[in-house]
């Protein structure tokens, strides 16, 4: 197929002026934001020459989309598939965006706000059993992850009438949906779950070990039907907890990646009234408080004194004088920008930089900011299947980190 010329975003420096209050699904908060001077502490910017970061820049893929909320490829696959928010899977190949949905459910979609289709996870052995799982809301506002299977006559559509249940959960409220789906390292499924909603945790779903809001879940789809609990989860076999959890204390984990050379699990929770933060932990480690709502990034909530011990504290946080919503990416470990390689990116929705760090085993070091702005609203990262980075906008647009020119 012909390929898609693609246009470069230029580096530009981010005006100090108010940004717009309008917030991405997923990512909305309780509290009146706006953007304004750093916070951020001292960065690298990106250059040229021996030994030092690489100026890089976005080109644009393909444009046109509704609300892209995702990107993922299955192993050893050239294609990507992006998830549109209302409620659709679209397909990049050689450049071009295929006019007929690789899956289409907007009918069971309940989409507009923090609400949709948001994320699809492609079984470690798609290319054999053709399996693949999608988050979305359902027109009551519930979570739903269903399976799917691709289509025997077709690869480029999913069989629509394959959908199977795997697990739903009751929403108290319109926001705060988590919402991604990703197989880890070790094969489990992983599930992003928000608190549930409203704003502070009213229910105080985040350290409530009995319920599934405010948590990432890890399941077993191949070891059971729907699916079995994994039996090394914490919680596994206690009567007054859900075996499903792998970790509590999370307010609206939008996105989170596994790093599996590093054996790290990076998680980008979005704050309440002042801090954004990115968390940091070993993958294999079970059973993690990562604080809210006892916690505000490092910081007591609502204000007052509170008992740290036992809480995983961030890596990485940034106040709302520097953004608004923090948008997860991913660990960089592709070939076309070696200095990058193990940094992980991320963005804040409201601010339109994109920035990363890499994790030395304590803290975020060689802090860099890549991109001022000038994409868009920065709603998702996603990664092809040779580690290359994608970037998903408000403006209908999915772009490519590159090496700047």
């Amino acid at each position: 197929m012909r390929q898609r010329p693609v246009r470069a975003i230029p580096r530009r420096r981010r005006s100090h002026a108010p940004c717009s209050r309008a917030l991405a699904p997923a990512l909305a908060l309780t509290a009146t934001l706006a953007c304004g001077d750093s916070m951020f502490g001292p960065r690298t910017r990106p250059g040229n020459g021996n030994g030092e970061p690489q100026a890089v820049r976005l080109a644009e893929v393909v444009s046109g989309l509704a609300s892209p909320v995702h990107l993922a490829a299955p192993p050893g696959d050239t294609r990507l598939f992006v998830v549109e928010q209302p409620g659709r899977i679209r397909i990049i190949e050689d450049g071009e965006l295929l006019p007929t949905p690789f899956l289409d459910i907007v009918s069971k979609v309940g989409s507009g706000g923090e609400r949709g289709l948001l994320s699809v996870a492609f079984h470690p052995d798609y290319a054999s059993n053709g399996r693949f799982y999608v988050n979305y809301t359902d027109r009551s506002g519930d979570t739903r992850i269903e399976q799917y299977t691709v289509s025997a006559a077709d690869p480029n559509r999913a069989d629509e009438a394959s959908a199977k249940l795997i697990l739903a959960v009751e929403q108290p409220y319109a926001n705060h949906n988590g919402g991604l789906l990703l197989f880890g390292p070790d094969g489990m499924l992983y599930v992003g779950m928000g608190d549930g909603g409203s704003g502070g945790d009213p229910h105080g779903h985040g350290q409530n070990e009995g319920t599934l809001l405010g948590a990432l879940l890890r399941i077993d789809v191949d070891g059971g039907d729907p699916y079995a609990i994994p039996p090394d989860n914490p919680y596994a076999g206690e009567s007054a907890a859900r075996g499903e959890i792998w970790a509590i204390g999370l307010r609206n984990p939008w996105r989170f990646a596994f790093d599996p050379p590093a054996n790290r699990l990076y998680i980008a929770d979005v704050g309440q009234n002042r801090y954004e933060e990115v968390n940091v932990a070993a993958a294999d480690a079970p059973g993690l408080n990562y604080g809210w709502n006892i916690m505000e990034g490092a910081h007591c909530y609502p204000g007052g004194s509170c008992d740290r011990d036992g809480l995983v504290l961030p890596a990485l946080e940034y106040t709302h004088d520097d953004g608004c919503s923090v948008t997860g990416g991913l660990v960089y470990r592709g070939a076309a920008i070696p200095s990058l390689v193990g940094h992980y990116l991320y963005a804040d929705y409201c601010a339109g930089w994109i920035r990363s760090f890499r994790y030395d085993g304590t803290a975020a070091a060689d802090r860099r900011e890549l991109i001022a702005g000038g994409a868009g609203s920065i709603l998702s990262f996603g990664q092809d299947a040779a580690g290359e980075v994608y970037v998903l906008s408000s403006n209908g647009r999915v772009y490519r980190i590159e090496p700047a020119e």
